[in-house]
C-alpha cells in the first residue's frame, strides 16, 4: 500500500509533540513493507524555531534515532506544490490538522475528482475543535472519508457539528522502538524528578505551580525541566522553587533523560481536563513506555486507556502530589513496581504497532462505506480498540 502523509513536521519536534507519534507510525508502516511518502511545508514554524535556536544541524538529530526518516520526508512550498505528483498512486492519504486550510481543501477536491479513489482521512490531535470551533469548522472536509480523532470527545465534536462524513477514535501511542527503558545509561544518577513539557499560553500555569513547583520546593527534590517557550519570568519561577531549566530536549532523547531520574509528573493542559476527558498527552505514553514512575495531576481517563492508581498515581491536589512524590523518591521497590505496571499496559495496548493495526482496519472499512454514506452524514463508527 502507498501511504501519503501531510503533516506539520517530522523533521522537527520543537514545540511539536505530534512528531513522536507520527514518526512512530511512519516507522511501523515502513517496517511492514508499505511505501510511505511524507510532505511537510518548507516554512513550518517548528522547523524555523528549531533552526533559529539551535542551528541547521539540529534538524539532522532525529535521523540518528530514525534512520531513513529524512529520506521519506519532502519539504514543499505551498504555492508550488504539485498535488498530482504528490498523490500519484496513493492508496491512503492522511492530512494532519496542522496544515493550511487551503491545502486541506485542495486535497479534498483532488480526491473527489480522482479517477483512482484513495482513502482520505483528516487527523486531529489538538483541543482546537473545542477551544477554537470556528477555526476548525472552516476546514473543508467534504471530500474526505472521515476523521481520525485522538479521543472520543473530539470524535463526538465532529459528529455533532456535522464537520465530517464520519469519525474514528485513533489515540496517540508510544513508539517503543525508541521509547523504552535505557539500561545502557547510568540509572537515576542526575536527580529525583524530571518534567518534560512546554510552558505554553497560560493553559496550565496554576496547575504547574500546584502539582510540580510547590511539591518540588516542599520536598527539596533535585529537579529538572526541559521544554521551550519559557519566558524569563517563568524561568525565574522555576529557579525560585529549586528546579533547573535545561531547555529544549530532542524528543528521541527523552528515554535517556527519564532513565537518569526517579520520577516524572503529568500536568495536562486545562482544555483537556475540562472539555476533552479521556485524552492524555503524548507525555503519558512516553513516560510509561520508558519505564519511569509517573504521578499525575487529575484527569479523567474516561476511555479506560490505563489503570489509574496501578499504572501511575493520581494526585487530587498539591498535598497528595507531595505525598506521592515523597513515597516514590524514597521507596525504590514501590517506584519500580509502579513503572513496570505502566510499561506493561503500554506494551499490551498503546504502541504505534497497535495504532497501525487500527489504521489498516479503518482503511479496509472505508471503500464500501464511502460509496454508501451521503456527504456530511456522520456515523457512529469507531476504530477497533486494542
Amino acid at each position: 500500500m502507498r501511504v501519503v502523509i501531510f503533516c506539520h513536521s517530522l523533521l522537527s519536534c520543537w514545540n511539536h509533540g505530534n512528531a513522536h507519534f507520527l514518526r512512530g507510525v511512519v516507522t511501523e508502516l515502513t517496517a511492514r513493507g508499505h511505501e510511505v511518502r511524507v510532505l511537510e511545508p518548507r516554512d513550518a514554524w517548528s522547523v524555523e524555531n528549531l533552526v533559529r535556536d539551535h542551528g541547521a544541524s539540529a534538524l539532522a538529530s532525529a535521523a540518528d534515532a530514525y534512520p531513513g526518516l529524512d529520506l521519506l520526508t519532502e519539504r514543499y512550498d505551498l504555492a508550488a506544490l504539485d498535488l498530482e505528483d504528490a498523490l500519484s498512486g496513493a492508496d491512503l492519504v492522511i492530512v494532519h490538522e496542522w496544515n493550511d486550510p487551503s491545502l486541506v481543501q485542495r486535497i479534498g477536491a483532488h480526491r473527489v475528482r480522482a479517477s483512482r479513489r484513495y482513502a482520505l482521512l483528516f487527523h486531529d490531535t489538538h483541543h482546537r475543535s473545542i477551544t477554537e470551533p470556528a477555526a476548525m469548522g472552516a476546514y473543508d472536509l467534504s471530500g474526505f472519508d472521515g476523521v481520525l480523532a485522538f479521543g472520543a470527545a473530539v470524535k463526538d465534536v465532529y459528529e455533532r457539528r456535522g464537520w465530517a462524513r464520519r469519525a474514528f477514535v485513533w489515540h496517540e501511542a508510544a513508539d517503543v522502538r525508541v521509547f523504552r527503558p535505557r539500561h545502557d545509561v547510568a540509572a537515576e544518577t542526575e536527580g529525583d524528578l524530571v518534567w518534560i513539557g512546554n510552558w505554553g499560553d497560560g493553559e496550565r500555569t496554576t496547575e504547574l505551580a500546584t502539582f510540580l513547583l510547590e511539591p518540588v520546593r516542599a520536598l527539596g527534590l533535585r529537579a529538572k525541566v526541559h521544554g521551550v517557550r519559557y519566558p524569563e519570568p517563568a524561568r525565574a519561577t522555576l529557579s525560585a522553587h529549586g528546579l533547573d531549566y535545561a531547555g529544549w530536549l530532542p524528543n528521541h532523547r527523552a528515554p535517556e533523560v527519564f532513565a537518569r531520574h526517579k520520577v516524572t509528573v503529568h500536568v495536562p493542559r486545562r482544555p483537556y481536563v475540562e472539555a476533552l476527558p479521556g485524552i492524555p498527552t503524548i507525555r503519558v505514553f512516553e513516560a510509561l513506555a520508558c519505564g519511569i514512575a509517573l504521578a499525575s495531576a487529575p484527569w479523567d481517563d474516561a476511555e479506560g486507556l490505563f489503570r489509574p492508581g496501578e499504572d501511575f498515581l493520581v494526585a487530587k491536589d498539591g498535598a497528595a502530589m507531595t505525598a506521592h512524590l515523597r513515597m516514590l523518591v524514597n521507596e525504590p521497590a514501590a517506584r519500580r513496581a509502579l513503572a513496570a505496571r505502566g510499561r506493561a499496559t503500554v506494551l499490551a495496548r498503546h504502541t504505534c504497532a497497535h495504532r497501525v493495526d487500527e489504521l489498516l482496519a479503518i482503511t479496509r472499512s472505508l471503500e464500501p462505506a464511502a460509496s454508501r454514506a451521503p456527504r456530511g452524514a456522520p456515523s457512529q463508527e469507531e476504530s477497533p480498540r486494542p
